[in-house]
């Protein structure tokens, strides 16, 4: 990265150092959730190791006051970007009452939190990608000004709800954001299995729209493409979709063994391109960060994550009867 990119973006010195931390509480707070379902304490993970840059990145480029987010469930940059606290994602890994996504109730990464406009996402994949079709469809018949922005994985884009969202926000020129985080496996099928197009944005001339494929490694790059995609959408010119190539780190799940699709030799390779090193790289090199902010940096990072671990694994559990709460009308 050319030094001081950032600027020419119209980023402040104190954003492009934010972008970095909460691309780095990500990664700790995933990296803590894995020793706790290895420890026995938590259920389920489904990381976001390796995808941060391209969340954080985008999210950056969006209205955080006033746009509507429809992430998926690797969208932990993303929901700590739109105001979703360390706290509030390890209620939600312990299932325990306070969690803001669901008291509980639901699977963890199922992120839902109406105060900071993310919405509620469900089990199934890419059911988000209609729901934010309809958020934008809203802001045009109430005449408001706000994006709405959904993401999902390059396997959910070859499920129905993809094409139809789509076709559906560029007839109507609608404003919403679509990020496709091209991690390269559907689980444990790899790309070239799963899409014959060159490029998943290839699609987007099919809907009306422009494709874009960028380095969903480079922040910057990733914040470039949406910070454009919604000048279009508040322009009146409709949607965009964006393709955003990484790489996942980790298995699909913690109940997945990718060593039965994927040598760990390509893994390791991968981790060579890890954004949160060369960002980091990329922010010394431009004078903004210094060896001890960095470690200032780390070490609130590191309190950060302890507290939240601590507060939620002594918080309260929902109360049995809860569970039927919100099922029938009260």
């Amino acid at each position: 990265m050319a030094k001081n990119r950032h600027q020419s973006l119209g980023l402040t010195d104190e954003q492009a150092v934010d972008i970095y931390k909460h691309m780095l509480l990500a990664r700790k707070i995933d990296e803590r959730m894995w020793l706790l379902n290895r420890a026995g304490k938590i259920p389920f993970v489904i990381s976001c190791q390796g995808q941060e840059a391209s969340q954080v990145g985008a999210s950056f480029a969006l209205d955080r006051n006033e746009d509507y987010v429809a992430p998926y469930y690797r969208d932990m940059g993303v929901v700590l970007a739109f105001g979703m606290t360390a706290k509030e994602l390890m209620l939600s890994a312990f299932a325990k009452a306070e969690d803001p996504n669901s008291g509980g109730r639901q699977m963890p990464s199922h992120f839902g939190q109406k105060k900071n406009r993310i919405l509620s996402q469900s089990s199934p994949v890419t059911t988000q990608l209609p729901h934010a079709v309809g958020v934008a469809l809203a802001a045009r018949m109430e005449k408001k000004n706000f994006a709405s922005f959904v993401t999902l994985g390059e396997g959910s884009s070859n499920q129905g709800d993809f094409h139809e969202g789509l076709n559906f926000a560029g007839v109507h020129k609608l404003p919403v954001i679509t990020m496709v985080e091209n991690n390269k496996y559907a689980i444990s099928v790899p790309l070239e299995k799963q899409v014959a197009s060159s490029n998943v944005s290839d699609r987007a001339q099919s809907y009306g729209m422009p494709g874009v494929t960028v380095d969903g490694n480079d922040p910057l790059a990733v914040y470039e493409e949406v910070k454009h995609a919604r000048e279009r959408a508040m322009n009146g010119e409709g949607p965009t979709l964006i393709e955003a190539l990484s790489y996942r780190f980790t298995a699909h799940s913690s109940d997945d063994d990718d060593r039965q699709y994927r040598e760990s030799a390509e893994v390791e390779d991968a981790k060579k391109k890890d954004a949160i090193i060369s960002y980091a790289a990329y922010l010394q090199e431009s004078g903004i960060l210094t060896d001890d902010m960095e470690e200032e940096i780390r070490t609130d990072i590191d309190a950060t994550v302890n507290e939240a671990t601590d507060y939620a694994e002594n918080a309260a559990y929902p109360e049995p009867e809860s569970a039927l709460k919100y099922v029938y009308e009260e």
